[in-house]
This record gives C-alpha cells, structure tokens and sequence, in this order.
C-alpha cells in the first residue's frame, strides 16, 4: 500500500475514532438530561443519536467529497451543519454536569465534543490537501518532441533553409516479466482506486525510468 494511501486512513480512522467516543460520551450525557427536563422515558434514549448520527453522516461525506479533490466553497453548507451539530453535541454534553454543579465532570465531558469539532474541520482539509499532492506527484511532466530550430545567420544572398529531420527515439524493449509484474500492479490500482494507472504512478511503483514505464504504459 502507498504511503498516500496509509496516511489517509490514518487520518480516517481518527475522525472516525473521535466520532465514536463522542457518541459514547453523550448518550449518557443526554440521556440524563432529558431525563431531567421531563422527556418521556421512551424518548430520551433516541435524542442523542439523532445528532450524533448528523455528524457521522456528514464526516463521511466531507470525507468523500474532499478525497476527489472538492474545493471547499463547495461543501459549505455541509461544514456549517457540521459545526451547528458538533456545537449541539458540546451543548448537550455538558449541560447536566453544568446543572448539577459538576464543573469538572462538565469539563471533562466537553473534550470528545471539543475534537470532534476540531476533526470535523481540520480532517477534510488534511484530506483535500493529500488529494493534491497526490495529483501533483503523479501528474506526468511534459515532454518536447522537437527541439527549437537554431536561428540562421545573417548572410549576403539568402539560401533556402534546409528542412530539418526530426530523429525518432529509439524504441524500448518491455522484458516480459516486468511486464507481467506491471499488470499486477496496474490491476491492484484499478480496484482500489477505480481508475487505470499512470504511466508515473507505474515508474514509482517499479522504480523504473520513464521511457520504460512509458512503454509498459503503452503495452497494457
């Protein structure tokens, strides 16, 4: 697995870690404060799940969208429902604690809430910049096929400029087994990622020069 790929599930399975102790956190939190508001019995249970289900939801998405490379004025209105529902939890997590005079139990409750505010925002942002530089990285360079004409002389009877013949590459020779292994890898990119290689991503997975993996490029 590429380095990219294993510091965005790092970061992931953070967000997603975050989110679970906060809803571990507040279901009892909240359960006991609609208690103590008066809310039926059969409904206090399902209060703090309705927003903590938002959150995930909406990590998730931020998630998707910002590993495609979504630029962020896109997602407003999800980040801002994002920051009312982790609020919400905050508020809701430490409001019995803070009613019962249990300062330093609100204190400690307000800190899941607190980082999965800070997760909500900073995580998407970690995600999209991955994103770019895992496109930067993989971008192919570009590549002259001719080299600029050198300008003529300046001389007392014009002569007809002679044509300049172009001199083509020589072709590369694929090894079948590098080839093999090239399709292994190239078939491994296409599941996980869903989309074919590059013939850049085939030269860092190989560790090969660019006129070769150029040709296994072509040959798949």
């Amino acid at each position: 697995m590429s380095e990219d790929r294993i510091t965005q599930r790092i970061v992931t399975v953070v967000m997603v870690v975050i989110a679970a102790l906060a809803f571990v956190f507040s279901f009892g939190n909240v359960w006991a404060l609609a208690l103590r508001l008066g809310v039926p019995a059969p409904i206090a249970p399902l209060i703090a799940p309705m927003v903590d289900l938002s959150v995930v939801g909406l990590l998730v998405a931020l998630r998707y969208l910002s590993l495609r490379g979504v630029p962020p004025e896109q997602m407003t209105a999800a980040t801002r429902l994002m920051h009312v529902s982790g609020l919400l939890t905050l508020a809701l997590n430490i409001a019995e604690p803070l009613a019962a005079g249990h300062y330093g139990r609100a204190s400690v409750d307000a800190v899941a809430p607190l980082l999965l505010l800070g997760w909500g925002t900073v995580g998407p942002q970690l995600l999209r910049s991955f994103h770019t530089v895992t496109a930067d990285e993989t971008a192919p360079a570009p590549t002259a096929d001719t080299q600029p004409a050198p300008q003529p002389t300046p001389a007392a009877t014009p002569a007809p400029a002679a044509p300049v013949a172009s001199i083509a590459a020589p072709a590369v020779k694929v090894p079948e087994p590098l080839l093999t292994e090239a399709r292994s890898i190239a078939s491994t990119h296409h599941a996980e990622h869903g989309e074919p290689i590059t013939a850049a991503q085939l030269k860092r997975r190989l560790g090969i020069g660019l006129p070769m993996a150029t040709a296994l490029h072509a040959a798949l």
